[in-house]
């Protein structure tokens, strides 16, 4: 233990760490040993992340011998180090399955290099230990997962429904499933539309996610950082958290940025075909209200940033890597609280103009305690 966290340690060969560096976009993995609570276990090592494989200070995957995947995030952009941690608490606590997480320092060849987030990959120990039964798994690498016929930024036409997605797990149909599915929500209407929506996507479940997005601020998370799996018994598309670092009031590029910039009603054609029927828009507004009223409250999100932020006051203030967040680091507790009052009461006013819109039966009054309106 370090400072109150556990610390890993590896051993490379000079060799390995030249092929790292020699490409900092390969997915090549290279062999380390890793030492961790007096155990050592061979494993392989590569980077991970997108515009951050460019910084000094790398991310990693390290996959164990035994199996174990692990990301190691150095959370750059992150002057408050949690908000990953936070967002897959904040998705746990509103009944989406999320990676588990812990703060670790890392140790290469006996020199720290800091303090980093260690995140549980989604894979098939992920879905084991959460006792989820799953034929497929795929990976939104991209924005150009967006579940529509088009990319969003150019609008060119796709040439493969399946661009963006990263195969994990599956069989030969995995892909082409897919493909058929992202083609029925854009070709068919009405009853016909509603039943394929039924037959392939746990829909509350969907909500659920699409609440914790919008409510988080993660505006990359509609088209990219999730993962996509279909459940094995109903054979229905289900949809995870990935990678939730640009959240709570900044961007993926530590950024401060407006806590309503996410609108209510999200992002991406799914989303978009599924709040056609005013029966789902108002099933979702009424979740997203209780979520508002029960689980993303100043009181609830402020406990986990006390736990979150406070476990980690000791290790920034002795972690040279992160000297040049320091100093942001103590007020973002205050940040990400301000953007809480901020999007309960954005999220509120949004909710109550939607949903004046639907032709689904009125009564529907949203009033959030605690906010302004």
């Amino acid at each position: 233990m370090r400072a109150g966290l556990a610390v890993r340690s590896i051993r490379i060969s000079a060799q390995a760490q030249a092929d790292l560096a020699s490409d900092v976009w390969s997915r090549k993995h290279v062999p380390v040993q890793l030492t961790t609570g007096g155990r050592t276990d061979g494993a392989r090592l590569r980077y991970r992340g997108g515009h951050t494989r460019e910084y000094p200070k790398k991310s990693y995957e390290i996959r164990l011998d035994s199996g174990l995947v692990l990301h190691w995030n150095a959370e750059a952009d992150d002057p408050s180090m949690i908000r990953n941690a936070l967002s897959f608490r904040f998705m746990e606590g509103i009944g989406v399955p999320a990676p588990r997480t812990r703060h670790v320092w890392l140790d290469v060849n006996g020199e720290c290099r800091g303090l980093y987030l260690e995140i549980e990959a989604v894979n098939s120990r992920f879905f084991a230990l959460r006792g989820i039964p799953y034929r497929s798994l795929l990976y939104a690498a991209n924005d150009s997962a967006n579940f529509e016929r088009s990319l969003s930024e150019s609008g060119r036409r796709k040439r493969d429904l399946a661009e963006g997605y990263e195969f994990i797990e599956g069989d030969g149909e995995t892909l082409p499933r897919l493909c058929s599915f992202i083609r029925g929500i854009h070709r068919l209407k009405n009853a016909k539309l509603r039943e394929l929506l039924e037959e392939r996507l746990d829909v509350p479940a969907y909500f659920r996610w699409l609440s914790g997005a919008v409510l988080t601020g993660n505006f990359d998370g509609f088209e990219q950082n999730y993962a996509l799996y279909e459940e094995a018994t109903r054979q229905q598309y289900g949809i995870l958290p990935w990678d939730y670092e640009g959240t709570w009031g900044r961007n993926c590029y530590g950024k401060l940025c407006p806590a309503g910039m996410v609108r209510v009603q999200g992002y991406n054609g799914l989303t978009r075909r599924l709040l056609q029927f005013d029966e789902w828009k108002r099933a979702y507004a009424e979740g997203l209200e209780r979520i508002l009223e029960e689980d993303f409250t100043e009181e609830r999100i402020g406990r986990l940033v006390e736990e979150l932020h406070g476990g980690i006051a000791a290790a920034v203030r002795h972690d040279a890597s992160r000297a040049a967040n320091r100093g942001l680091f103590g007020g973002e507790p205050e940040v990400i609280l301000q953007y809480v009052r901020q999007r309960r009461a954005s999220a509120a006013k949004e909710l109550r103009r939607w949903t004046r819109g639907s032709s689904a039966p009125a009564g529907m009054p949203v009033r959030i305690r605690g906010t302004d309106g």
